[in-house]
């Protein structure tokens, strides 16, 4: 069993759920982050994790020294960033990542286990993608995460095993929350202002993944044996998880009480659809079983939510949409515009 576990992103929304797990589940677990988000907290943390603190950007060997597995989690992690600035997706999304897995073949690391994304097959005209299907990024965001597999990919050999793991649309509490992912910012409309809004007409396809089924994943990717999962592609999921954004709308109108749905259809609304074929990962994992369905998961959502009284200064403030907390960052002169922090005491 892999023992040793160096995480990156450790603080960031899936990190921030996944550590603690990692931890209970016995593994040595060490973090790795530069805590973009740490002022961004809506639950408490329920372990400390032992951490580097430093920019994925600046990572050296000696960081890697040690560790059976990394875990690449850390990552600018949705479009509108790389809208803004293709550049800065560019040299953390891709060349840190390509960089940090030289660095861990070099420093003798087994397993490395890196978070992509369903997002890269982009608008898919097949009616479901698996992963042999061409993938056809959209944005900044999917092409750093298409670049970065080729890459890694080819780093394979005797004594380091890379895998991917294809996400789909993740979505749950995390103390590093998002309301700028689908689900999320279904649910957390409707208990913030009773309106559920949709600027699509809810036709495109979104395979949603309860974050904790997320979790779980990564550790049955990291207790697989190499042979199974050596260099290897996945989609992160389950089939019944692909639900049309109208279906998802309609569950949170029903899971949150006296909320209405409304759809202003518009133009230059996002339309990129797929639904993912995830049979490799049921073949490969024949005992896994993701536990979330969108129904129950909607359900989860609203509860925790509505006990921390979520308000509507939370849910549309900075603090839980990625792009906004950076531009508040900026703007305050704590990171310069390379999204490097201009001094230790910018981070307090």
């Amino acid at each position: 069993m892999t023992k040793r576990v160096l995480l990156t992103g450790h603080r960031g929304y899936i990190g921030s759920v996944m550590a603690p797990r990692f931890i209970e589940a016995g593994y040595d677990v060490v973090g790795l982050d530069t805590d973009y988000y740490g002022e961004c907290t809506l639950v408490p943390d329920t372990i400390a994790v032992p951490n580097i603190p430093k920019d994925i950007r600046a990572i050296e060997i000696g960081d890697l020294e040690g560790f059976d597995a990394v875990v690449h989690l850390a990552a600018l992690s949705n479009d509108p960033i790389g809208k803004l600035n293709r550049e800065w997706t560019e040299e953390i999304n891709y060349l840190a990542s390509v960089r940090l897995a030289e660095l861990a073949k070099e420093a003798g690391v087994l397993r490395f286990i890196f978070s992509s994304s369903c997002i890269m097959y982009g608008t898919s005209e097949l009616s479901v993608v698996d992963e042999r299907c061409p993938l056809d990024p959209k944005t900044e965001y999917a092409l750093s995460k298409v670049k970065s597999e080729q890459a890694i990919s080819k780093l394979a050999g005797e004594g380091f095993s890379p895998t991917f793991l294809r996400n789909g649309t993740v979505y749950g509490v995390s103390p590093r929350m998002r309301f700028d992912t689908v689900f999320n910012n279904l649910i957390g409309s409707a208990i913030a202002t009773g309106k559920v809004i949709l600027y699509s007409d809810g036709t495109p396809w979104r395979p949603v993944v309860h974050i904790e089924d997320i979790v779980r994943s990564f550790m049955a990717v990291l207790e697989a044996p190499v042979s199974a999962i050596h260099n290897e592609a996945f989609n992160n999921g389950c089939d019944f998880l692909n639900r049309q954004i109208i279906e998802l709308a309609e569950i949170a109108v029903k899971t949150v009480p006296g909320s209405s749905l409304e759809i202003r259809s518009a133009p230059d609304a996002d339309q990129r659809t797929y639904r993912a074929n995830f049979s490799k990962f049921a073949r490969t994992f024949p005992d896994f079983q993701f536990k979330w369905r969108a129904e129950e998961g909607a359900v989860d959502l609203y509860e925790k939510l509505k006990v921390i009284g979520l308000a509507f200064d939370q849910f549309n403030g900075p603090h839980f949409t990625r792009l906004k907390w950076l531009n508040h960052l900026r703007s305050s002169a704590r990171l310069d515009p390379q999204l490097r922090w201009h001094s230790v005491g910018a981070k307090a």
